[in-house]
């Protein structure tokens, strides 16, 4: 199990070389090592080496996916779009031409100077001499599709054949990586406009393919299988990003559906910081996502968004959209940090909530000011996607691209740049309905947050008790952070729907979200069955768990019936997302510890070591522990008891989340808690191992003993109504804490009467 020092990950990894980040040099066919050139990547598995196939061009077994070309940051619409409007001088249009044919780098006459061997980080460093050439031929490409002139076409051809004829490596120290991320997606970019233009001879493209596939693929794939041996969160999530670009980039120019979708599956389900929920660290009310290195600085926030909206556009034109990839994430993590870094009408920054976030070599508790109002031109992408395609209100953004347009170059080799020009749309109609309303139980308070539509000046929240209404308006007028916080309400399910208000009047409601208010059953295990490989849940909702490798029925506490589990690799599996809506919640179950190594559960619900939540029963500090993350081990949120689970005996234990506050409880009396428990079960995402006596680390032992009446509840239990836990015998009638005060958690009268542990 991990401690603070992340002894664990979920890849088998070297420690880090020297000063705990390790250099690296990046060559043809890969990761040159630490200091005296020792190889730090271990050989490939055989499925990562199929995923990278031949390095010569060769395009692999294309399958059912076929790419469209051109089909990175710009299709032929686009630039259809792009000639139609500057040739009508249509603003913003135009004057983002003008910055375009202004520029140095956009101008004819410019010869390229490849290198062999470029170097970013360390001595020799020649890395600039490659960006400028790739912005004169990214900005050629651009002047040629918009003006027809094929003398830009020429030259930009020039370019690109010189690099591929002479460059065969990428040197440095770590840095080399960035190096081999940054410029491989935008050197992509501009060849995949390229690719239709007559002159630009069959040869000539694939030596350009073999370019980007022996030195840029290898590289971006080396590092995000390896990250240089270093542990799992040493590297922020620009890294990853910019490497990612680069591999999607590739995919589409050299037709390898095999890399495209290695980056696809990486930003959605990689355990890295460059993948989506790793990137985007927190989700808080209004949807604002604070950014994984928005306690660093604000130089690297506005980096990483940068890359992660170019690998979002690409995918987009492919046909997949990760722009609304896990209810439109990445536009939360914009708008956080677009708010970040802009000033209000007297100067002031705009304030944003924090979370504490920490990594492996990092920990902050605070935003960071440092660059604070960095201005990178990489917003009217984001913009114009999320409110002139899609029709959504994205109201921090929009200032940020009001504010750099029209956008020019790229800062420095960052990013391509030229955004107004290449990314503007015309307007949608606004008078969209609001979209993705969601209702959560936090603090005994209903938390509701949703997305706004394009052209609102506000939005009227509507509550019912039924569903599908009638609604009553509890709240109108409301603008800015698109959240209500609905308080005093009686314990019960309720029914909520948003509208906005525009030029046009009231919208249409959003969809309706469900929220339940006070304490309610969620899934209860008796385990008191005899036979059968399912522990049928006795609450109603259907959550029957799965035996796995064979846990036996046997004699429980006081006559009744339990799971005897062996501690070799039997277990219990819940339902795939048991715990997606869940935010205050109570866990409770009878336990037998027959002891043993540390680091069994008594639960761990999670999708793998970067998302879980669990109850062991000793951790290595001799205590029994809870814990909750999704950053990994290093992430960990806990409470610890007094002592160990005793052993040898039923003991009953609980814990429960009202707000930030966490309790761990042993046979009814408080052990242990944690007044900033941050990360509630329905942030851990989409989880597939939901397990009873199982850890999600592969080396912890199974838990020994026995387990029966395990229960989970909406809302949180005072310590009152986790005493009634205890009172009854199992399976007899017992006064049940069904109605409870939704503010205190305590109970308001006995409404019915029930088996041992059902709300």
């Amino acid at each position: 199990m991990p401690t603070n020092d992340e002894q664990k990950f979920s890849l088998k990894r070297r420690s880090v070389c020297a000063s705990g980040v390790g250099l690296a040099t990046l060559g043809p066919l890969g990761l040159a090592g630490c200091g005296g050139g020792d190889k730090v990547d271990p050989p490939l598995p055989a499925a990562s080496a199929a995923a990278m196939g031949s390095m010569t061009g060769q395009q692999a077994a294309v399958g059912a996916r076929r790419f469209v070309h051109p089909g990175l940051l710009h299709t032929q619409d686009d630039f259809t779009r792009m000639r139609t409007k500057v040739a009508e001088n249509a603003q913003p249009w135009a004057s983002g031409f003008a910055r375009l044919t202004s520029n140095g780098r956009a101008q004819l006459g410019a010869r390229p100077r490849a290198l062999q061997t470029v170097i970013r980080g360390g001595p020799g460093e020649n890395f600039a001499q490659m960006y400028i050439d790739i912005a004169r031929t990214y900005q050629l490409a651009l002047r040629w599709k918009v003006t027809g002139n094929k003398d830009y076409a020429d030259l930009a051809v020039v370019f690109l054949n010189a690099w591929s004829s002479t460059m065969t490596a990428i040197n440095g120290d770590t840095n080399a990586a960035l190096a081999a991320g940054i410029y491989g997606y935008q050197w992509a970019n501009a060849a995949e406009i390229m690719r239709t233009y007559p002159g630009w001879a069959a040869p000539d493209l694939a030596r350009f393919q073999a370019l980007m596939l022996n030195v840029f693929y290898e590289a971006n794939h080396r590092f995000l299988v390896n990250h240089n041996g270093a542990k799992i969160t040493n590297y922020w999530a620009n890294w990853d990003q910019c490497n990612l670009a680069s591999m999607l980039a590739i995919g589409v120019l050299c037709d390898r559906p095999d890399i495209y979708d290695e980056a696809l599956g990486y930003y959605k389900s990689g355990t890295e910081n460059g993948a989506s929920s790793q990137a985007v660290y927190y989700l808080h009310p209004g949807y604002l996502g604070q950014w994984q290195e928005s306690g660093r600085d604000q130089g690297h926030c506005t980096l990483g968004i940068g890359l992660a909206s170019v690998f979002c556009e690409m995918a987009w034109n492919q046909g997949d959209d990760l722009y609304g990839y896990d209810n439109n994430r990445f536009l939360a993590g914009a708008e956080y940090v677009a708010k970040s870094n802009l000033q209000d009408a007297t100067g002031a920054f705009y304030g944003v909530p924090f979370a504490s976030y920490r990594n492996s070599h990092y920990f902050t508790a605070s935003l960071a000011l440092g660059a604070q109002g960095h201005h990178r031109p990489v917003w009217e992408l984001i913009h114009n996607h999320y409110v002139n395609r899609k029709g959504l209100a994205a109201p921090y953004t929009a200032m940020m691209a009001k504010l750099l347009g029209p956008e020019g170059d790229g800062n420095n080799g960052d990013q391509l740049g030229f955004g107004t020009l290449t990314f503007s749309r015309d307007p949608v109609k606004p008078g969209a309905a609001p979209s993705g309303l969601s209702a959560i139980w936090s603090g005994r308070q209903m938390v509701l947050s949703w997305w706004g539509s394009a052209g609102a000046s506000s939005y009227t929240v509507k509550r019912a008790t039924v569903r599908g209404g009638p609604y009553t308006t509890v709240k109108s007028g409301i603008t800015d952070l698109l959240s209500y916080t609905d308080s005093e309400l009686a314990s019960g399910v309720y029914y909520y729907v948003v509208t906005a208000q525009g030029p046009a009047g009231e919208s249409a409601a959003s969809g309706e979200a469900k929220g339940y208010a006070g304490v309610h059953a969620h899934t209860r295990l008796p385990m008191n069955q005899t036979t059968g490989t399912t522990a049928t849940d006795s609450s109603g909702n259907g959550r029957n768990a799965s035996l796995v490798n064979g846990p036996a029925w046997v004699a429980g506490r006081s006559g009744a019936r339990a799971l005897a589990f062996d501690g070799v690799d039997d277990y219990l599996s819940l339902p795939q997302d048991a715990l997606a809506d869940l935010s205050d919640f109570t866990i409770a179950a009878w336990v037998y510890w027959d002891g043993g190594r540390n680091w069994a559960r008594v639960f761990d619900f999670g999708l793998g070591t970067m998302h879980y939540m669990m109850l062991t029963p000793c951790a290595n500090d001799g205590l029994m522990r809870f814990a909750v993350t999704t950053n990994h081990g290093i992430g960990e949120q806990t409470i610890s008891g007094t002592a160990a689970l005793p052993t040898g005996q039923w003991v009953h234990v609980a814990v429960t989340l009202s707000g930030r506050t966490g309790t761990l409880y042993v046979n009814g009396a408080p052990v242990g808690s944690n007044p900033d428990i941050r990360h509630a079960p329905f942030r851990l995402g989409a989880t597939s191992q939901n397990w009873i006596g199982r850890s999600q680390y592969e080396s912890d032992p199974y838990f020994n003993g026995k387990i029966a009446d395990f229960c989970i509840f909406r809302g949180a239990l005072s310590q009152g109504s986790v005493a009634t836990l205890l009172s009854g015998q199992p399976g007899s009638a017992v006064e049940s804490p069904v109605s409870l005060d939704p503010n205190t958690g305590e109970s308001i009268g006995v409404q019915q009467r029930s088996t041992f542990c059902e709300v």
